[in-house]
């Protein structure tokens, strides 16, 4: 129970697991926003198979528990390409990476979509009148608007990414968690370790979601003197 004991202990390698806890966090969210667009154009594709393929993977996703996809990927995944690779293993880094980014990719599908959707659909047919593609009014006309409105969604997501890493030491990645039951395997620690964990958790959120609220004035507010202009 003594915190500053516990600190001084602890926190060396509760601070390698955070390391650990913002990469994955930072490389799944990248990976998942490139996920999230290719899913999110496939559902919006004219084409009845590639809106299906984006379907189900959201669906999938959304539909089973994360640390079920963990153990999946780490162990099962592995097992399988066995068959055909022996030998073949996975780091817990990168079974982690894969499973928080499908899960992100999974998420901002949706939110590129509703952000998509929140572009008014005059200016869509403005633009297809003037002689632009489909695709011209995508990148010129569309996406740029879209991202703006999914951008505070987005910063949410990775704080979702941030607390989800927690669940992966079932798989034995090495983030804080994780850190933190092998110093309490040592000492029994339990309380003052695991509310150590609790407030690094707590400032690496509060910094994202003041972020995410400054981001989100800054576009009410920019829509605001559009609005009135």
């Amino acid at each position: 129970m003594d915190f500053g004991k516990t600190f001084h202990d602890a926190a060396p390698l509760l601070l390698k697991g955070l390391q650990m806890t913002v990469l994955a966090a930072v490389v799944s969210i990248l990976i998942g926003i490139v996920i999230g667009f290719i899913s999110c154009m496939l559902g919006r594709s004219r084409f009845r198979v590639l809106r299906g393929i984006s379907a189900v993977y959201v669906w999938v996703i959304r539909g089973t528990p994360m640390l079920v996809q963990a153990l999946l990927i780490f162990f099962g995944m592995p097992q399988l390409i066995q068959q055909f690779i022996p030998g073949f293993r996975i780091t817990a880094l990168t079974a982690a990476i894969i499973t928080l980014s499908l899960n992100g990719g999974a998420y901002l599908s949706e939110i590129f979509r509703g952000g998509i959707s929140a572009v008014d659909s005059g200016q869509i047919e403005a633009s297809r009148s003037l002689g632009m593609s489909s695709s011209r009014t995508m990148m010129r006309i569309v996406l740029p608007q879209a991202i703006k409105v999914a951008i505070p969604s987005m910063v949410n997501q990775f704080i979702i990414t941030v607390k989800d890493t927690s669940i992966l030491s079932a798989i034995g990645f090495g983030e804080i968690v994780n850190k933190a039951r092998v110093y309490v395997g040592g000492t029994y620690n339990y309380f003052a370790t695991y509310v150590l964990v609790g407030l690094f958790y707590l400032v690496i959120i509060s910094i994202l979601m003041v972020i995410s609220r400054m981001i989100e004035r800054k576009f009410n507010y920019e829509r605001t003197r559009m609005t009135s202009s």
